[in-house]
């Protein structure tokens, strides 16, 4: 494996567009970007100061592999992701880009975040404890947490700014901002792709939860864009041992958050330095799932 830790980057030929918890973006020219997937991990939406080694790679490769599963479904941004086919200027940083960064059109993003579950868990848990409803979906009586839902929903939520929480909305909402004819149209694609991917998941054991995706428009064209279905964007949890009525082991964070939870984080920068064994314990969980997933060994 490469030892190579990308925490932050500095591109000097390119404009930086953006630097997220995880993506640095920048601009190639007027049609191109360079997303580049770091290290860096947050947790409560604070970015902790520890990176875990190979997770831009396995959130990159995870995503190139459902990305070309679901081409049928819909387009997606990806132009190239070998470092040899970049533009000239890019290749001296190949130590740092290649296995972590994508080449893409530039699309403009809609202004919703797409999500879709599977499953009653987390906030849509809590907004079911509480109103009976998720995103304005009226749900049966006496579910239990983590049950499967009858029919996969479509729960949209606004895009919120570094450090701030995303907000659900009803698909009416979502309706005032897409319009009538882009929303049902995200509203299928969002959950053909779920659906293949629930399925292929849990022949390899795992069960999907909930995700999210971002789209965007090239012109007209509705693309699939940033990443898909990644143990980042997505509840992963192992088939083995589920049982709905009770919170599901997944293959993410959880250790990073159980340790935050222990030591009493308070949910504010500056966050702590990461103890190896906590790293390296959050890092197996990624792993594990790429190659459950991939069935592949990582491009390091």
């Amino acid at each position: 494996m490469s030892k190579v830790h990308v925490i932050d980057t500095d591109i000097k030929e390119l404009k930086l567009l953006s630097k997220g918890k995880v993506r640095d973006i920048y601009e190639v020219d007027a049609e191109t970007l360079l997303i580049i997937t770091t290290d860096r991990i947050s947790a409560y939406d604070v970015i902790m100061p520890t990176p875990i080694e190979d997770k831009g790679k396995i959130l990159n490769q995870i995503t190139l592999f459902w990305m070309e599963m679901c081409k049928d479904i819909v387009p997606n941004h990806l132009i190239a992701s070998n470092v040899d086919d970049y533009p000239e200027v890019l290749h001296k940083y190949k130590d740092q880009l290649q296995g972590r960064s994508v080449l893409v059109k530039k699309a403009k993003p809609l202004p919703i975040e797409c999500i879709v579950r599977g499953y009653i868990t987390g906030s849509g848990w809590k907004d079911y404890l509480a109103t009976g409803k998720v995103s304005g979906h009226e749900l049966p009586k006496g579910l239990q947490e983590s049950e499967m839902l009858e029919k996969p929903l479509f729960t949209p939520s606004t895009k919120a700014d570094l450090g701030e929480h995303d907000e659900n909305i009803t698909v009416d909402k979502a309706m005032e901002m897409l319009g009538s004819d882009l929303l049902e149209k995200v509203q299928d694609v969002t959950l053909a792709i779920y659906r293949r991917a629930r399925d292929f998941a849990k022949e390899r054991g795992i069960i999907i939860a909930d995700t999210k995706f971002e789209f965007g428009l090239v012109g007209d064209e509705l693309i699939v864009i940033d990443e898909v279905l990644t143990p980042d964007s997505s509840r992963f949890w192992p088939m083995e041992g589920y049982k709905a009525g009770q919170s599901q082991p997944s293959f993410d964070k959880q250790f990073l958050r159980d340790w935050l939870t222990v030591i009493d984080f308070n949910k504010q920068p500056p966050a702590p330095e990461i103890p190896e064994n906590i790293a390296s314990k959050t890092r197996e969980k990624y792993l594990e799932a790429f190659k459950l997933l991939t069935s592949s060994e990582l491009d390091a």
